[in-house]
């Protein structure tokens, strides 16, 4: 998760004759947080900035946003092009167009004649003699207006800068020294280019390589222009993530009619087709023919090529190499998808016909040549049919899904044996969503329903569409009455049928109830058919709910699902019982055990599972490294959550959740809280009563933390609520009710925290979940010691502190020593307070928990400088939250913002956006004003 940097402007493409083609659009977003952070720093810090990349990659955009950010400098900037590099001192014109007289005038007369010359102010040419001149009399100019002010230079497209400018800057940058000049330069590179020399920018110089965009930030970038999620992943592997190229294709795709195949290859723009044909024309007729078979294969070696025909292949390629078309290794990569592309949409219908015949033949694969026969024998063929379905059946098992849609629709296509035909679509739609092709799915159990199959077969139909919708149940609520109809009163049929109706039950209706009920009757009905698949999934989904709903024999309902052996589809499905498992550890704290059994299911998941299925573990996965206390990992697991909902069609919600939750353990609380309002956002609109919880609670937490106890009170209340209707009683389930009685302490509601605190320590009594029994000793202690008593919460602490420290949650462990050192600053232990403090601030630290660390070291600095825990009625600053009275009394110290962002632990946005809140909260409007108001804050350390 990065921040968005601003509107894409984006630098122009490639020249062509008529002038630099297209931008990007200046609506959409770009995320490239890291790079413009290290950017940041180095300028702030005096140096120079060098971005590289290749055209389109976005080094304009990265220029204008940076520069933007530089107010307190006077910004100079030349864009050039390759047009005008011929033109003399073009680049200096631009540069210093806006210097006036009262500059040039402080220059010697020679000088100035050399300058004016050069600027195009007088008519005559700068001759030999006056270079010398010319050069002292830039630096001069420029030493001039760095002893008003610092001054950026912002060079874009500095490869098309004139020889006479580029000569005068970079002696000028020799002799910056002393200087406050610094430039910001954006350099068009290649994938086989040296590194370039940093010979503008007065030193220090730190250059980037502009990276790739990432699909979820092509997905941001074309994001108005409503193309499926299978689209766009296609889009960003052809565009190879550069911005430009991604843009152009994607308003392709926008005006292309009709519905959009993600199978079909990609309609090339002519403005890249122009580009791309005119590097491939270079090459000669033969090795155009040779890369054109290359181009055609999954992968493509020389062994391969002369296999098919290609004799000469070894000198073609190498020709290719050498003309940047094609990247050096054993395997024929081109430097650019879109060369690929191209070259196979140029071609005639008979060229490709004949490179797939050659291929067919040549390729061992098994699934690979059943795609070049396809391509070369249109028409229906039984033999075919049966290669592509044998081909679609070997990549299933490879775990390749999409491929084995593909070759399944293919076989379809291909069969003689009309009866056939529907049985193989649907095993293909099947295989779409396990890939996460939703829309795909969809539409072929559309077009199955849409002809008169038999019962079977349209129950199977139906099946595929309610399990394309993931989290959106509700949109297809009128799809049960009719897959019941045809389902009749065979069991086998009503069997899958009632164990979706379990999970309509819970996730649209909200009733646990309901959804027990309907799991056991499609347990029962399954086992009557003797569908043991079936069967197991629905004591699965039997067992989650009894979990769920606090009921003692959801163990054994879980172990009759373990029982015998069990279906690799299933073993592999996280709606099975081996991934029911782990949640079960975590019930009762065993998370080495539960973590190790997600790693094994994710390792096989990968290989042979589907896209939810994956994901889920990954979820999974990113929970278990928040309790385990290892925030840095859980990062990781969430950002794969979310790059994978991006990049499939799965909903996003709870893929927002994971990232909530993991930035509240171990980033930034700014983009916690964006997360988890989108999670909430999202599971709202898809009626998914499921995880909506889990996003209120996501956002309830990092309110807390942030100090909006208010806010988190609402959230968590909400959350409570839902609980209840739903019939849930499992404490360890979501393990929310520690932040709700915490929140409500903070916003004064004490007997209603002190009723939660009870209620819920009976059912973790009833049931033994012993870290929540020590996590509620913590809340319990604050609510004692909201009602003034100290000792009885001091108490309350040490037990929650010891308890917490033997167990395997070592964020809770530091919450209970952060609390009771805040308990003891108010009890005037000052010396005891800063040991629990310290201690806390080692077990966060430890766990890479940046939010808690910024949290515990502003206690301590408030500690350390004799700022009251608790503000009373005379303190002028009571009305501020914790990080904004954090921030308010470092203001009245003197320190910058960027030194309060390096002593709290946040970036200087939060530092800013806090001020900001402070301001109108205390009716201000300077930071002298809060200094003067923090100078009447009561005396003494600790009030009582």
């Amino acid at each position: 998760m990065t921040e968005a940097i601003g509107a894409v402007r984006g630098e122009a493409g490639p020249p062509t004759a008529a002038g630099p083609v297209g931008g990007l659009s200046a609506h959409a977003l770009v995320d490239r947080g890291p790079l413009i952070a290290g950017a940041r720093e180095h300028l702030a810090g005096g140096g120079s900035v060098l971005l590289t990349g290749p055209a389109g990659i976005g080094k304009s955009t990265l220029l204008s946003a940076l520069a933007g950010e530089f107010a307190d400098h006077q910004v100079l900037h030349c864009s050039l092009s390759e047009t005008e590099r011929h033109l003399p001192f073009l680049g200096l014109i631009d540069l210093l167009a806006d210097t006036g007289d009262d500059v040039l005038d402080t220059l010697p007369k020679h000088q100035r004649a050399a300058l004016d010359s050069a600027l195009l102010r007088r008519t005559d040419p700068v001759g030999e003699r006056d270079v010398l001149g010319l050069r002292m009399a830039v630096l001069a100019t420029f030493r001039a207006l760095c002893a008003s002010g610092p001054v950026l230079l912002v060079v874009d497209d500095a490869q098309w800068l004139d020889a006479p400018s580029a000569e005068l800057l970079a002696f000028m940058a020799r002799r910056a020294r002393g200087l406050r000049l610094h430039a910001l330069v954006g350099l068009r590179t290649g994938p086989a280019d040296p590194r370039p020399e940093p010979r503008l920018c007065p030193p220090p110089v730190r250059s980037f390589d502009v990276p790739p965009m990432t699909a979820a930030e092509v997905t941001r970038l074309l994001g108005d222009l409503g193309l499926p999620r299978p689209v766009l992943a296609k889009v960003h592997r052809a565009s190879d993530g550069n911005p430009f190229f991604a843009m152009e294709l994607g308003r392709a795709l926008a005006e292309h009619d009709g519905p959009l195949d993600p199978a079909a290859p990609l309609p090339v723009p002519d403005s890249l087709r122009s580009l791309m044909l005119g590097r491939l024309m270079a090459l000669s007729a033969r090795a155009r023919r040779t890369l054109l078979t290359a181009c055609a294969v999954a992968r493509p070696t020389l062994a391969l090529l002369r296999g098919a025909g290609r004799s000469e292949a070894a000198g073609d390629i190498a020709e290719a190499r050498e003309a940047g078309i094609v990247m050096p290794g054993e395997v024929v990569r081109f430097t650019h998808p879109l060369l690929s592309a191209v070259l196979y949409s140029e071609a005639t219908e008979r060229e490709r016909l004949a490179v797939h015949t050659a291929l067919a033949d040549a390729v061992s694969d098994p699934v690979e040549r059943a795609r070049h026969l396809a391509l070369v024998a249109p028409g229906r063929d039984a033999e075919v049919a049966a290669t592509l379905s044998e081909a679609a059946t070997a990549a299933r098992r490879r775990g390749a899904r999409a491929a084995a849609a593909r070759l399944g629709l293919l076989a379809a296509d291909r069969t003689t044996e009309e009866e056939d035909e529907a049985g193989l679509r649907l095993t293909a739609a099947e295989d779409a969503l396990a890939s996460g092709e939703f829309a795909l799915a969809r539409g072929i159990a559309e077009q199955v329903l849409e002809q008169a199959s038999p019962p079977a077969e349209r129950v199977r139909a139906w099946i595929v569409l309610l399990d394309s919708v993931g989290q959106a149940l509700a949109e297809l609520d009128d799809v049960f009455p009719r897959a019941l109809a045809d389902a009749r009163d065979d069991p086998a049929l009503l069997a899958p049928l009632h164990y979706r109706l379990a999970w309509r039950a819970w996730l649209v209706k909200g009733s646990a109830a309901k959804a027990r009920d309907e799991a056991a009757t499609a347990a029962r009905l399954a086992a009557e058919a003797g569908d043991r698949r079936t069967e197991v999934l629905a004591l699965t989904k039997q067992a989650l709910v009894e979990f769920s709903t606090g009921r003692l024999e959801a163990e054994q309902t879980l172990a009759r699902a373990l029982a015998g052996s069990q279906d690799p589809a299933i073993r592999f499905d996280h709606n099975g019982p081996v991934y029911l498992r782990h949640r079960h550890h975590l019930l009762h704290d065993r998370l080495e055990e539960a973590r190790a059994e997600l790693r094994s299911l994710t390792y096989v998941v990968r290989q042979r599972g589907a896209v939810e299925s994956l994901f889920m573990c990954l979820y999974g996965s990113s929970q278990v490294e928040i309790f385990r206390g290892r925030c840095d990992r859980a990062l990781d697991l969430a950002d794969q959550c979310l790059r994978l909902s991006e990049d499939s069609e799965l909903s996003r919600g709870p893929a927002w959740c994971a990232v909530a939750f993991a930035e509240a353990a171990g980033g930034s609380l700014d983009r916690a809280l964006a997360a988890a309002e989108r999670a909430v956002a999202q599971s709202e609109d898809d009626g998914d009563l499921l995880f909506l919880p889990h996003a209120l609670h996501a956002a309830g937490h990092i309110r807390l933390l942030r100090g909006d106890a208010a806010g988190a009170a609402a959230a968590l209340r909400r959350v409570r609520r839902m609980e209840d209707e739903q019939g849930l009683a499992e404490p360890a389930l979501r393990r929310w009710h520690g932040d709700l009685a915490e929140a409500l302490v903070r916003i004064g509601a004490v007997d209603e925290a002190a009723e939660l605190i009870e209620a819920t320590r009976r059912d973790a009594v009833r049931l033994g979940r012993r870290g929540v029994l020590a996590v509620l000793e913590r809340a319990s202690a604050l609510t004692a010691a909201a009602r003034g008593d100290l000792d009885g919460a001091a108490e309350g602490l040490d037990r929650a502190v010891a308890a917490l420290t033997a167990s395997p949650y070592p964020l809770e462990e530091g919450r209970a020593r952060l609390e009771l050192g805040r308990l003891r600053v108010r009890r005037g232990d000052t010396a005891g307070a800063r040991e629990s403090l310290r201690a806390a601030r080692r077990v966060f630290s430890r766990a890479k928990a940046t939010p808690w660390m910024a949290t515990v070291v502003a206690e301590l600095d408030l500690l350390d400088v004799g700022v009251p825990a608790v503000a009373d009625e005379a303190d002028p600053l009571r009305t501020l939250a914790g990080v904004e009275r954090r921030v308010a009394v470092l203001v009245a110290e003197g320190a910058t913002n960027r030194e309060i962002a390096a002593r709290l632990f946040v970036s200087v946005k939060t530092v800013e956006a806090a001020l900001t809140r402070t301001y109108r909260k205390l009716g201000v409007r300077s930071r002298v004003d809060i200094a003067r108001l923090a100078a009447f804050r009561p005396p003494g350390d600790h009030p009582a």
